[in-house]
């Protein structure tokens, strides 16, 4: 492990060229009257294998640099996150990465090739559109950019297409190969059904052949798909299409930042873009800094795959040693090149929201026009939210792109149990009350007025008893006032809303505590394919006992497993070898309040 501590000269709100030269005028200017929480520190270490990207094969009339960069740093997501709503990674334009001289798009080329971009043989022109309701909820008008009716409910297919479309002929006789689990998979499968070309789409999980591609299923995880994916590149002549990180793929995306600027009337205050690998982030800000240098390009992440805010913080790109899968369309553990390159000379900065705050937007969205978004197809609209509140901004005309559609139901049952938490609408609490007869009626008194939607009671105990419940909120101080209600008769609560050990595996797991002798817990990642589990349990049963097992399917990003395992303390390392060789993602989960005070 390498170590690194990083200070920053700055503040985030005051690095040099930062947001002190953008702030609104008058009673809208932006404050920082809320603590800030920066960046402390991090863990670096070199990850064990990088794989080198393909020379480009397309006929754009610029050249990619060749000079290979140096493997990214591993990075923790936790060792970066903000408050909710604030603008962090504020970019520090008199930093360099020393990679500035190789053979690069400049500014003027991006901008001319999206004016002349082919995109619309396949893509449309998606409309902006005004959330009312949001916007009279904000007191600011939220423009949704409407990139989830596009063909195949994706901006994606626009990158893809004009990659492919500059494509000489007899390369695309030869086809094209790409890697992919979701959105990117399907721009691919129509451009080249478009352009009548072969496409192989090599992936872990789901199938895109109805829009004509060969699928080939490969491996867990979608680093072994794209390393697959650029073999077979190399061996059969076929020309790699990546997801976001090529010039041409970038300016098809950024044909989404010229229609927000043809479609906007009156002054824009910021574009807020879904980041993943940063393609769409990139191409926008490429364009629109050129037109309207004025209006912020705002970059939204999960606040577990903040891959670009991290690498915009550092000023190099970094690697996320374990990355969210919910907003599986943004799940990237590494940005691109040469959108970081980008990114770090046009973005004003990013945002960090949480899982529950993106169920919240999809609820929003639903209530708007009765469309569906993926979770990272709302990310904008959560990150437009927040940062509005954080600020008090008014009066501004902000946008936010809804970048896709590509929901599945094991997902959106998730969403259906989160939204209302994300909306601050419902709380999840605990409270401890006496094992004896009448104990439930007083609580239920306590309790009052307030709407109980779930509730959750075992008998464990001759003295005590937990009580784990979800309540309707309206407001703040509601749910404030209860919680004195109840401790003033020393029924000692808690408020477990921000958990997502309990909202994830825990409130179905309520039926008694247990005291289970060294428990190691541990958060696994399992890919959605027959024999995962098998595989797992191969690897520690019968050697040790199995304690406690939930299972969550997320869809295609695998399921959520939560599994508690009696290891003695003289085992440990061997635990940890054999939970690596899995190759899954998992996580130990160590001294955590709310598992010891339900199950334990």
């Amino acid at each position: 492990m390498e170590a690194l501590r990083v200070n920053p000269a700055h503040s985030p709100l005051l690095r040099s060229q930062g947001l002190q030269s953008h702030l609104p005028n008058g009673p809208q200017k932006l404050s920082t009257r809320r603590p800030i929480k920066p960046f402390v520190s991090a863990t670096l270490s070199r990850p064990t294998a990088n794989v080198s990207a393909e020379p480009s094969t397309s006929s754009a009339s610029f050249e990619t640099r060749t000079t290979p960069s140096p493997p990214p740093n591993r990075v923790s997501a936790d060792s970066l996150q903000y408050p909710p709503g604030f603008l962090g990674a504020v970019p520090d334009r008199t930093a360099t990465d020393g990679n500035d001289n190789g053979n690069i798009v400049d500014a003027m080329e991006y901008l001319t090739n999206i004016l002349s971009s082919k995109v619309y043989d396949v893509a449309i022109e998606s409309p902006l559109e005004l959330a009312t309701k949001l916007s009279e909820r904000l007191g600011v008008r939220v423009w949704m950019k409407r990139e989830d009716l596009q063909p195949v409910f994706s901006f994606k297919l626009r990158g893809a297409y004009n990659m492919m479309a500059k494509l000489p002929r007899e390369q695309l006789d030869r086809g094209v190969i790409c890697s992919s689990a979701g959105n990117h998979a399907q721009g691919v499968a129509l451009a080249a059904r478009k352009l009548n070309c072969s496409a192989v789409i090599a992936m872990p999980w789901k199938s895109v052949e109805r829009l004509g591609a060969t699928v080939v299923l490969i491996g867990d995880s979608y680093d072994e798909a794209q390393t697959y994916a650029k073999k077979r590149a190399q061996e059969e002549g076929r020309s790699f299409i990546p997801p976001f990180d090529h010039p041409d793929v970038i300016i098809g995306q950024g044909t989404v930042g010229m229609e927000i600027m043809r479609q906007t009337k009156g002054p824009l205050h910021a574009i807020f873009v879904p980041v993943g690998g940063g393609g769409l982030i990139a191409g926008i800000a490429a364009y629109v800094k050129r037109v309207s240098p004025k209006v912020k390009i705002i970059g939204v992440e999960p606040s577990d795959a903040n891959a670009m805010a991290l690498s915009l913080h550092h000023g190099q790109r970094i690697m996320l040693d374990q990355v969210g899968g919910f907003a599986d369309g943004v799940a990237v553990k590494e940005v691109g090149e040469e959108t970081f390159r980008l990114c770090k000379d046009m973005v004003d900065g990013v945002v960090l929201v949480s899982r529950d705050a993106i169920c919240g937007s999809i609820k929003d969205m639903f209530e708007e026009t009765r469309s569906i978004l993926e979770p990272a197809g709302a990310l904008s609209l959560a990150g437009a939210e927040a940062y509005c509140k954080y600020y008090g901004l008014k009066g501004e005309n902000v946008v936010a792109i809804t970048s896709g559609a590509n929901m599945n139901f094991d997902k959106l049952r998730v969403v259906t149990e989160l939204a209302n938490v994300g909306r601050q609408q419902e709380a999840v609490l605990a409270t401890i009350m006496p094992e004896e007869p009448g104990s439930f009626k007083h609580y239920c008194e306590l309790v009052g007025p307030m709407n109980i939607s779930e509730f959750k009671y075992r008998c464990n105990s001759d003295k005590q008893a937990v009580v784990l419940y979800s309540v309707g909120v309206h407001t703040a101080s509601e749910l404030k006032e209860m919680q004195e209600r109840l401790e003033s008769c020393q029924l000692k609560t808690y408020n477990l809303t921000k958990s997502d050990l309990v909202k994830d595996h825990l409130r179905y797991l309520m039926g008694g505590r247990s005291n289970v002798q060294n428990e190691v817990l541990c958060h696994f990642v399992f890919p959605e394919r027959p024999g995962a589990l098998m595989k797992f349990l191969d690897a520690f049963s019968p050697r040790w006992n199995i304690s406690l097992f939930h299972y969550r399917a997320q869809g295609e990003t695998g399921a959520n497993v939560l599994v508690g395992i009696q290891v003695a303390r003289g085992d440990i390392d061997e635990f940890q070898a054999r939970a690596s060789s899995l190759g899954y993602d998992y996580a130990v989960v160590t001294d955590d309040d709310e598992f010891n005070l339900l199950m334990h």
